[in-house]
Parts: structure tokens; C-alpha cells; sequence
């Protein structure tokens, strides 16, 4: 598997320029290590993939999307919320931009077993403008054998983990940061600082929970999210 697992963080369609709902997006639909780029612009993916949601927003070219290998793909994981479908980023780092802008919060699963990453939210496009919000993401223990979600299968990136952050302001771009192939990202959520848009869960409890869980985490090989 490639690195990281080629690991490979959507609901209702709603208008962007009305900063009023939620949007969730899955990644289902693109194809293994294809990238993202115009797809959740009612566009396409690099490897023809679409057309995908109108959603106005679009991503730079090291966003790539990540198969579990489990059905069919590359990727090293398992314990997504959503779908077999992720993203991840070999190069630079993942830049998602919503030229409309959307408010209130910002959250998705992610899972990052060997490095950490961090989060930054910008009030324009292309990381330019204010930085509204940092998130650092620490590492996430690798549940295989002890969670029910990882004990079917020997993927090390399992299970993903909920994260997100309330914002004050109107942002534009969003960049995932952090190592490249050893950190993926599914149900990424615009609007909400609750991953999914469900049940509010505080980011403290989230953290917390990965703290005490990575007491007991398992360790591997280092493979990396594409297997």
C-alpha cells in the first residue's frame, strides 16, 4: 500500500451563501488516489470521477481520495464513519476553498496513528486573510484487536476520531496540515463544530478520549495510510 494508506473527514445540499446549514462531504464517488479538485463544485475529479454535488467548493491537487483496500483500494483503514471512501494528501497539504465562505464551525473524523497534523482556517481562499482557527490534531491510537470496528481487519489507521471548532467570521479555505501519508480524514463538515453535523460532542471530551485511549494503543510497523 502506498503510504499512509493511501488512506484513501455529506449530508444535505444547502445554499452556501445563506452560511445557514451543513454540508458533509464523504468522499464517495471519486476513485481510489484520484483528486478531489472540482468535484464538490459540480465538477469533476482528476481521473473523470462526477459530476459530484454543487456545493461551491473545491480542493488543490494534493487532496487525493483514499479506497480502503478492503474494497478494492489502496488504503491502510478502517473505522471511518462513512462510506470506504477518504482523504489524504502525499504532497504539501490538502486546501479546500469555499469562495462563498460558510460560519459557526468547522469539524471532521480523522485518524493519525504515528504523527500529528493541525488544521487552519482562513477568512479568504488559498490560506490568505485572517487565520480564524487552529486546530492540532494529536495522535490517535490504533484500536486493531480491541475495538469492534478494527478487529476484523489488520488495517493500522482504525478507528477515526470526531474533532471541531466553533469560529467567529466567515471562512473561505481551510488547510489539513501535517505529515504527508499518515493522516486521513472522512465526514469533514462545514458549518458545524460537530463532525457529521449530529449530537454536539465538546472537542475537550474528544481529546480527552484520545489520550486515554492512546495508553493503550497498539504498535505496528509504521505502515503508512496507502497500504
Amino acid at each position: 500500500m502506498n503510504k499512509i494508506w493511501q488512506l484513501a473527514l455529506l449530508g444535505s445540499v444547502v445554499s452556501l451563501t445563506a452560511h445557514a446549514g451543513t454540508i458533509v462531504l464523504t468522499f464517495e464517488g471519486l476513485q481510489d488516489n484520484e483528486e478531489v479538485l472540482n468535484y464538490y463544485d459540480g465538477g469533476f475529479g482528476s481521473d473523470g470521477s462526477g459530476p459530484g454535488p454543487n456545493y461551491g467548493i473545491t480542493f488543490n491537487s494534493d487532496a487525493l481520495a483514499l479506497i480502503n483496500d478492503q474494497n478494492g483500494g489502496t488504503g491502510n483503514f478502517a473505522g471511518n464513519p462513512s462510506g470506504d471512501t477518504t482523504l489524504y494528501f502525499l504532497s504539501g497539504s490538502a486546501i479546500m476553498n469555499v469562495p462563498t465562505g460558510f460560519t459557526t464551525g468547522f469539524s471532521f473524523y480523522y485518524s493519525a496513528i504515528f504523527d500529528s497534523g493541525v488544521i487552519k482556517v482562513y477568512s479568504g481562499i488559498n490560506d490568505t486573510g485572517t487565520l480564524l482557527s487552529t486546530i492540532d490534531l494529536p495522535e490517535t491510537p490504533s484500536q486493531v484487536g480491541t475495538n469492534p470496528a478494527c478487529t476484523e481487519v489488520a488495517e493500522d489507521f482504525c478507528p477515526f476520531f470526531p474533532l471541531g471548532v466553533s469560529f467567529s467570521g466567515t471562512a473561505e479555505s481551510v488547510d489539513f496540515g501535517g505529515t504527508v501519508n499518515e493522516i486521513g480524514f472522512d465526514d469533514i463538515t462545514l458549518g458545524s463544530a460537530t463532525a457529521g453535523g449530529g449530537t454536539p460532542e465538546p472537542v475537550t471530551s474528544s481529546l480527552l478520549a484520545l489520550g486515554l485511549a492512546s495508553v493503550g494503543i497498539i504498535y505496528r510497523r509504521k505502515r503508512k495510510q496507502q497500504s
